[in-house]
């Protein structure tokens, strides 16, 4: 290696130190004397042109459909997901406290449920995503993702449990069913969304631990760094993965490449998208196939929080394009993909939560492109964390904050 390249390796290796406390687009707090990029959503533009017309700054569009907010519930501490049970009440998570309440849509709070496991609530660490089991009415099987301690660190791990209601909802037979290898010490860039497909398969999705020694390992098949695996519900290896044969590989890699992904969801073909998070620009939307190889951090249309490159090319060989990226940043966290009868404009519409961009973010889609945008602004200038689809057609939100509010979205003038 010429002595050029070893310094350029150096000085990156050091600036990614730096950034990992001070910028990362997750963090709860800004570092003192700097702006996280979830503070400050602006960036150089694109090193890169967009590698087709409409992958970026997709046209502006505004709904003509009127809504109204209500205010369910409040005093979460940094809430990160919804579930609904089939009672339509909402099980909701507290990121860095790793508690799980029952709410009800009166907005009364169970007390938290007992019996999860403990967590490492630092930075972007705690109690992630939760799930409700396909088969929950007669299984009570819930499923969550959570920053594992460790001896020497962390990682991603995906539970399952009984659910037992009552006075003091417990969790009974706790099984530890995914675990992301290898730990690594990083409070940052773990992923953690659950997606339930209608094959019966689960898929997880993971980050790239942030610092430069997991970052490099989001291509590496011997690592669940920057990936999607897909499991069953009992945590065994589904026999058709694209890897499972592939020596070396681990076998629940389902796709690989990717960032950090808070966002995902099916669309109506059964297909997963998701959104994940880029460095300073170059947030990106993917429709995801097995096998496929997403990039990051070789391709991209981001840079390092200081401007420096990152990447030689918005594009490569053997390497998946995204359907569509942003330029500031939208902080992407949660994602729904509308299919309800409340808002019939809305049908069909993607929803992603945004956190730098304080909004909630509508993109309408056409033969799987973005053919128009939208901010809505639902919590008022709050960040949007969460956006699921609840069961009669509303929208339902969690905004990021030490008193995190759980909201409902309607028509005008329907009854709340």
């Amino acid at each position: 290696m010429r002595s050029s390249q070893i310094l350029s390796t150096f000085a990156c290796a050091l600036w990614l130190s730096f950034a990992a406390t001070a910028h990362a687009q997750d963090a709860t707090q800004p570092a003192p004397g700097n702006e996280s990029e979830e503070a400050a959503p602006t960036s150089l533009g694109s090193p890169f042109p967009p590698a087709f017309p409409g992958q970026t700054n997709g046209p502006v569009v505004t709904s003509t459909t009127r809504y109204q907010v209500t205010q369910i519930a409040a005093g979460f501490n940094r809430p990160w997901a919804i579930a609904f049970l089939p009672d339509g009440r909402m099980l909701v998570t507290e990121k860095p406290t790793g508690k799980l309440y029952i709410v009800t849509q009166q907005g009364a709070k169970s007390a938290p449920v007992a019996g999860l496991p403990a967590v490492d609530g630092r930075d972007q660490g705690g109690l992630l995503d939760v799930e409700v089991a396909p088969d929950f009415a007669t299984t009570r099987l819930i499923y969550w993702t959570y920053y594992e301690p460790r001896s020497n660190g962390n990682g991603l791990a995906v539970g399952r449990g009984r659910l037992l209601d009552g006075a003091q909802p417990r969790i009974d037979s706790l099984r530890i069913i995914f675990r992301m290898k290898p730990t690594l010490d990083s409070t940052m860039h773990a992923g953690g969304r659950l997606v339930f497909h209608p094959d019966g398969t689960l898929f997880v999705t993971l980050g790239e631990r942030s610092i430069l020694p997991g970052r490099v390992q989001a291509r590496q098949l011997n690592s669940h760094f920057g990936k999607i695996v897909r499991i069953n519900p009992d945590g065994s290896v589904p026999a058709n993965n694209p890897f499972v044969n592939r020596t070396g590989a681990r076998p629940e890699i389902y796709s690989l490449g990717h960032r950090n992904i808070l966002a995902a969801a099916l669309d109506g073909q059964g297909r997963l998208w998701e959104v994940e998070m880029g460095p300073l620009g170059g947030d990106e939307l993917n429709l995801v196939a097995a096998g496929k190889d997403y990039g990051w951090p070789t391709i991209g249309y981001g840079t390092e929080y200081s401007g420096a490159p990152i990447h030689q090319s918005g594009q490569g060989p053997g390497m998946e394009q995204p359907v569509y990226f942003w330029n500031p940043v939208i902080s992407p966290s949660g994602m729904t993909i509308y299919s309800g009868n409340l808002f019939p404009e809305w049908k069909g519409n993607f929803f992603i939560g945004g956190l730098s961009s304080h909004a909630l973010v509508r993109l309408v889609i056409a033969n799987d492109r973005v053919v128009g945008e939208e901010r809505l602004k639902p919590a008022g200038n709050g960040r949007v964390r969460e956006v699921v689809q609840g069961p009669e057609g509303a929208l339902y939100l969690l905004t990021d904050d030490p008193n995190g509010r759980l909201l409902k979205m309607t028509p005008q003038g329907a009854t709340p």
